[in-house]
């Protein structure tokens, strides 16, 4: 077990330094890092390393997603810059390419945001249930390109705390920033992960 910027980070599957690829993912809110290594076990390859980060208090920021900017920080602030230090000991050792984000709920958020501020090629970006961080209508003018990254947004058509306009738009906003966008909306599905989203993980797996 390694510490990222005060966190301890859970690591299964191959050690990091003989890994031929790699996914980080990253817990939703009152979850832990154990709960989010569950998914890399339904995945598991071999030569991949999984690590999950764990939040402080098990929360990466206070207030909801659609907050105003302001109200989650400095925590989200925080959270981003460790999301940023994590990616940089992975890629350290595997290349951005053939490493996958992904998060799920509050996760999936930290996920989507830090991705589309740090836009380049990966191996693939998983948000389950979670959208862009920031209220309606906040600016998504971000620098950079996925150039083809495969990314994948699931959801329920009527989950609690994600809307499923704001997972649409997400989905829009990286289609604009190229990458290549699958949004599935599940109907009626609870706020968990689906064994259909499972099964396309595993395709994104076994694609690298």
């Amino acid at each position: 077990m390694a510490v990222a910027h005060g966190q301890r980070v859970l690591e299964a599957g191959e050690p990091l330094a003989s890994a031929r690829a790699a996914m980080i993912l990253l817990h939703g809110r009152g979850a832990t890092a154990e709960d989010i290594l569950t998914i890399a076990a339904e995945v598991q390859q071999p030569g991949w390393a999984y690590l999950a980060p764990q939040a402080a208090g098990n929360a990466w920021y206070p207030n909801p997603f659609t907050a105003p900017l302001e109200s989650n920080e400095p925590y989200l602030t925080a959270a981003l810059d460790m999301v940023s230090k994590l990616v940089e000991r992975v890629e350290a050792r595997v290349p951005a390419q053939r490493t996958i984000l992904l998060g799920f709920s509050q996760g999936a958020c930290l996920t989507l945001e830090w991705a589309a501020r740090n836009a380049r090629s990966y191996g693939a970006i998983v948000g389950l249930s979670g959208g862009l961080i920031g209220p309606d209508g906040t600016p998504r003018d971000y620098p950079g390109t996925f150039d083809g990254t495969p990314s994948f947004l699931g959801c329920s058509d009527v989950d609690p705390y994600i809307a499923k306009e704001r997972v649409l738009q997400a989905g829009e906003d990286y289609k604009r920033m190229g990458a290549a966008v699958t949004v599935r909306l599940y109907p009626g599905m609870a706020h968990t992960v689906s064994s259909e989203e499972i099964d396309v993980l595993r395709g994104l797996v076994e694609a690298i």
